[in-house]
């Protein structure tokens, strides 16, 4: 009973993980594997530091960066909400909405 219910999302994740292994391995073997000696220096750009490295950063880049993390983790809330759908009725889904 306990397996029925949560073997979409078990086959999901071993789906996902199994596809990203191996686009990780093919993209690891099929890549370049030789480089000159300007790519291998500290900025791959070809340019020297303009300034130091401990500049200060604009605001907006962490919150832009705090905002992607919130949104990109409010989609495990969408799992539970996927594995019961067919039970919560139009409550449930207005609610989750």
């Amino acid at each position: 009973m306990f397996l029925e219910k949560y073997f979409s999302i078990f086959l999901f994740f071993t789906s996902s993980l199994l596809l990203s292994s191996v686009i990780f391995f093919l993209s690891f073997l099929l890549s370049p594997k030789f480089g000159d000696r300007e790519k291998l220096t500290a900025y791959e750009c070809g340019f020297n530091p303009f300034e130091d490295s401990r500049a200060e950063f604009d605001i907006r880049f962490y919150l832009v960066a705090i905002l992607f993390i919130i949104f990109d983790l409010e989609i495990s809330f969408l799992f539970p909400f996927a594995t019961c759908f067919s039970s919560i009725g139009s409550l449930g889904f207005y609610s989750m909405l």
